[in-house]
């Protein structure tokens, strides 16, 4: 197990924690990685999207020409797909994009993206991170002083309204609780910054 500084939030020591490196010491599976974020990609889809088919245009109600005698090739409606402003034949419709992943291959792609942070030295872990009231200007101040870069996400134990509302303004930054784990806000960021509570919490759940 890998000891790591347990800083407070001024940036001065509070003591050490040891990770498990069944979370966060393992080799990073960089293909389960990889489809851990399409499938969170896809999710995100609104799938919305619509076109109008020959049922759903308007206009049409009766046949253009007679069957037979015109010489002309019959038609049973202007709205067929041949006709301009007609229906669209197999254009997309309202749909979901998302998919599942087995339980093992989505907790393997959280302890892979958690360890690939230690690798990179771009986690932190915080002794307590609380607000007595929503300071926006507190924690900007926090992050100047632990010198974290522009991209964070913060991942906090329980859900803490203060903390959130102090982080929501900030460009860049993230706030999460361990429960909320995931894949891509974790590879997104340049720093991940979490509790002592919240590792924890998520060695609990993975480890």
């Amino acid at each position: 197990m890998a000891n790591y500084d347990v800083l407070k939030v001024d940036g001065t020591k509070a003591g050490s924690i040891e990770l498990n490196d069944n979370v966060f010491g393992i080799e990073p599976n960089q293909h389960v990685l990889f489809e851990a974020i399409n499938l969170q990609r896809a999710s995100m889809r609104q799938g919305t999207h619509a076109v109008k088919n020959r049922s759903a245009v308007s206009g049409g109600g009766r046949k253009p020409w007679k069957q037979k005698g015109t010489g002309r090739a019959r038609q049973g409606t202007i709205r067929a797909p041949q006709w301009r402003g007609g229906g669209i034949v197999f254009g997309p419709t309202p749909r979901s994009y998302s998919y599942k992943m087995p339980k093992k291959m989505r907790r393997l792609a959280l302890r892979s993206a958690l360890s690939a942070k230690v690798k990179e030295d771009a986690l932190s872990v915080l002794e307590s991170l609380t607000f007595e009231a929503p300071k926006t200007k507190e924690f900007k101040a926090m992050t100047t002083t632990l010198n974290l870069p522009r991209k964070v996400l913060f991942i906090i134990a329980e859900e803490d309204v203060n903390v959130a509302l102090s982080a929501r303004n900030i460009p860049g930054v993230t706030v999460i609780t361990a429960t909320g784990l995931n894949v891509l806000d974790i590879v997104h960021a340049n720093q991940v910054v979490m509790t002592k509570a919240a590792v924890e919490k998520v060695e609990e759940v993975l480890g």
